[in-house]
């Protein structure tokens, strides 16, 4: 009987660690916002991963260089929300995305974009999704926006786990 318990105590207490761990797959296949936060926290830990000196690093001439990466992603998450709503930020300069390029101000202006979508997300009206918008001269809806806005950080976030690979980054999540 006694092995019973203890059993089911590892058990239980097993169970209660794992609850407690961060999962790396946290967010997939809950939707939107889910989707986001997986997105987020792995470009998060990866650029947090990365050593200060390898956000110079770039895979060849006239390509982005790792700061100029993340910086991209920021200014398009800032640019692409003024059509649901939030306004630029006032402190976004044109050329932020050569001249922001140390870890901590990446890193800083990467959760502020990061943050602001997922914000601006939460407070839409779920009838707003469907409301027609121009951007970047073509028909899109709010919906489409906001999916555009992930499937972009998705697709440099596998661009960053290339560089990271290249210069010698494990990602923390496939560790």
């Amino acid at each position: 009987m006694i092995k019973l318990r203890t059993w089911m105590l590892l058990l239980v207490l097993l169970g209660a660690s794992r609850s407690f761990a961060q999962d790396p797959l946290d967010g997939l296949w809950q939707g939107y916002d889910g989707e986001w936060r997986h997105v987020s926290s792995q470009l998060i830990a990866l650029a947090e991963a990365t050593p200060a000196d390898k956000f110079a690093w770039r895979p060849a001439p006239g390509v982005r260089s790792t700061s100029e990466v993340y910086m991209h992603i920021a200014i398009a998450n800032f640019e692409l929300l003024p059509v649901a709503g939030p306004h630029l930020p006032p402190d976004l300069k044109a050329d932020s995305e050569k001249t922001v390029n140390t870890k901590p101000a990446v890193i800083a202006w990467l959760k502020r974009s990061l943050e602001a979508v997922k914000q601006a997300h939460l407070a839409a009206d779920p009838k707003d999704m469907s409301r027609k918008l121009k951007v970047n001269g073509r028909d899109a809806t709010v919906d489409g926006m906001y999916l555009r806005i992930i499937v972009h950080g998705n697709e440099h976030m596998g661009q960053l786990v290339a560089y990271a690979r290249m210069t010698g980054v494990v990602p923390p999540w496939s560790k």
